[in-house]
């Protein structure tokens, strides 16, 4: 008994602080240096491939961003790996919030792992009934870093309706508290 309580306290605390990523964090420190100059030349554009053939053209202003042809909804950019126990288990609330404002919200969900074929992650998104969309993209890393550096994960950033940041999370968070800032988003 005393072996599963001390168990479940050690693992409590791993499930909502999240995974480190070091590859992240390596990216996040070696270009440094180039993320502080870019941020100096005004807006910055990448385009990331989605796993369902999207191209999903990301614009960041400052704090804000735009995303081509998703014009007035809320975004949800959620940066996660299909090895973080954290990460799987946010995917149901995921899906639910995906759903319930299926008008005005959409969740991309940006995969930090090199070289992870797109028929792996398919089969992934299957497997999970993944309803939002997936990045697998070398630029995923650069995004990342574009955003401030993710240095664990899953790490989330909430993006009200016009492209102004609303907030962030680390780890796993209550979908209802996920809700919460959406709906104040969606006003």
């Amino acid at each position: 008994m005393k072996r599963i309580t001390l168990a479940i306290i050690f693992l409590i605390p791993i499930f909502f602080i999240g995974c480190s990523h070091n590859k992240s964090q390596q990216n996040t420190n070696q270009t440094k240096k180039q993320t502080v100059q870019e941020e100096k030349k005004g807006p910055q554009t990448i385009k990331l491939h989605a796993v369902n053939a999207q191209e999903v053209v990301l614009t960041k202003d400052n704090d804000n961003i735009k995303i081509k042809g998703i014009e007035g909804k809320v975004i949800l950019l959620d940066f996660f790996a299909t090895w973080c126990p954290p990460c799987k288990a946010e995917i149901p609330h995921l899906v639910n919030l995906q759903k319930k404002y299926k008008d005005k919200l959409v969740i991309i969900s940006v995969l930090l792992e090199g070289d992870k074929p797109d028929n792996e992650i398919k089969s992934f998104i299957k497997y999970h009934g993944i309803n939002y969309i997936v990045t697998n993209d070398k630029n995923n890393f650069k995004l990342s870093n574009m955003l401030g550096g993710v240095k664990n994960i899953p790490y989330m950033i909430l993006y009200d309706k016009n492209g102004n940041l609303i907030t962030h999370y680390l780890g796993a968070i209550p979908e209802e508290m996920i809700n919460s800032d959406i709906q104040k988003a969606v006003k």
